[in-house]
């Protein structure tokens, strides 16, 4: 409401054409299909109870011990963050976690403040684990094999800091045994078939990535092909994904798009330009350190998205290096953990957490966010090429 909104006063007031509007909404199309694609895929999962199967085998696969069960269930944050972007693991993973431990005499907060830190530290491991990799790069989103070669060691980092910090933060919450219960059933016939579907509409997107080829309109496509697929099986599951799609996000992102163009055609984003430039006078070290805080406060304050986009829209019209452009992405993706507005993956990490019954205040996640962050980030601009 309020993106989209803030797009209809800019052309009422003039301050830009609708033109060059529409010209920005179009500028984002690769993004709205690669966002209604993976959500497809993510209430396919849904529907067919892989997230709370996932869980439920960590659950019985740990033996009653919470540290075993923490590291299982952070390995599956970083796997659907990976494979299904950030915002799937906040969304779905999150209040599927939250059922499983409700059901043991572990305390479930650990493990949900790990949904929402994974979802954001493990959102640079592929091109398309998070949405703002396609805002920040654009048409100039890098080949597979260079995007591991520049973000591997920063994101395998950023996962191993931030893991630790979590696990040293709630060690005693972590210390009791809890009672496995009975084993869990087995996934039936529609979940399988919807697993082996998510999984080849995953393998498609690990595919586009190493050749180039469009991500948005590959995760689109293989999302529909998926569900067409389940639902021959199950003939409910299309009207269930499409009554639960969360189609708010798109009018958000495009109006977030012609806002920042407003903001380029007022000169407002000549100033991150020169910036820019200036942290890359800096030298390697100092400039990407310097950019890599600015645009963490910035994401903080702001929120990640807008920040993305104004990054994407400087970046993609300024002579900088790649390291550079490389160091910011890596703060819009992990830089917003520290407040719980950072990013848009806090803050449906919030509402599900609510829906479940929980609450996490800015002052507690603050807290967290920051003793984890901050080391997180800077051993990650240690290795990011």
């Amino acid at each position: 409401m309020w993106a989209a909104g803030a797009a209809v006063v800019l052309l009422a007031l003039r301050a830009i054409s609708p033109a060059q509007a529409w010209g920005a909404v179009l500028r984002g199309a690769d993004v709205y299909a690669f966002l209604a694609g993976i959500m497809i895929l993510a209430e396919l999962a849904r529907h067919e109870g892989l997230f709370d199967w996932l869980a439920a085998h960590a659950l019985h696969a740990a033996r009653g011990s919470q540290a075993r069960l923490f590291s299982l269930l952070y390995l599956c944050g970083v796997g659907v963050t990976a494979l299904l972007s950030n915002d799937t693991t906040a969304v779905l993973l999150t209040p599927a976690v939250a059922a499983t431990l409700g059901r043991t005499t572990a305390n479930p907060l650990p493990y949900l403040f790990a949904c929402a830190f994974v979802a954001n530290a493990a959102s640079f491991v592929l091109p398309f684990s998070n949405p703002a990799n396609l805002v920040v790069f654009g048409s100039h989103l890098p080949a597979l094999h260079l995007w591991l070669g520049s973000f591997a060691l920063a994101s395998a980092a950023a996962l191993v800091v931030t893991y630790a910090g979590l696990r040293i933060g709630f060690r005693r919450e972590l210390q009791p045994r809890y009672d496995d219960g009975a084993p869990p059933d087995s996934l039936p016939a529609a979940g399988i078939v919807s697993a082996i579907a998510v999984g080849a509409a995953a393998l498609a997107l690990i595919v586009a990535a190493a050749v180039r080829f469009d991500v948005g309109i590959t995760a689109l496509v293989a999302a529909l092909v998926c569900l067409a697929l389940v639902t021959l099986r199950e003939r409910g599951a299309a009207a269930y994904v499409a009554r639960h799609l969360a189609w708010q996000i798109i009018p958000l992102v495009a109006g977030l798009f012609v806002v920042v163009a407003a903001l380029d055609r007022a000169g407002v984003l000549d100033l991150l330009r020169a910036f820019l430039v200036h942290a890359q006078s800096l030298g390697y070290a100092r400039g990407n350190l310097l950019a890599a805080l600015a645009i963490t406060a910035a994401s903080n304050l702001f929120n990640n998205l807008p920040v993305a986009l104004a990054s994407g829209f400087a970046l993609q019209s300024t002579h900088v290096s790649p390291a550079l452009a490389h160091a910011t992405l890596v703060a819009v993706d992990l830089g917003p953990n520290v407040s719980v507005t950072g990013s848009l993956a806090t803050m449906l990490w919030l509402i599900a957490l609510r829906r479940e019954g929980f609450t996490v205040g800015p002052l507690a996640f603050f807290r967290v966010g920051a003793a984890i962050t901050i080391p997180a980030l800077l051993a990650s601009m240690l290795l990011v090429h």
